[in-house]
């Protein structure tokens, strides 16, 4: 994932991995988190609250990034033990 986004590349990629897992509540629990916490981050990126200072939100930010990405790497490594991307 690059610093900010996620491309769109990078999405089809890991929708194609979850529409391939033969596993299908584990992909549709995937999407889920993954529909869950790339929306908490965007939230967070662009709707800084006024209450937090700088450095606060800034670490909500990078917690939430976090999380996405460890799902992603998740997501990912599904994808290869498929023997796919």
């Amino acid at each position: 994932m690059s610093e900010d986004l996620i491309h769109n590349k990078e999405i089809v990629e890991l929708m194609e991995i979850l529409e391939n897992m033969a596993d299908e509540e584990l992909s549709v629990e995937l999407l889920k988190n993954f529909g869950e916490l790339s929306r908490d981050w965007g939230r967070l990126m662009l709707n800084q609250d006024p209450n937090l200072t700088h450095q606060e939100w800034k670490l909500q930010c990078d917690e939430a990034k976090n999380k996405l990405e460890q799902l992603i790497a998740k997501i990912k490594d599904q994808g290869r033990q498929n023997g796919g991307f």
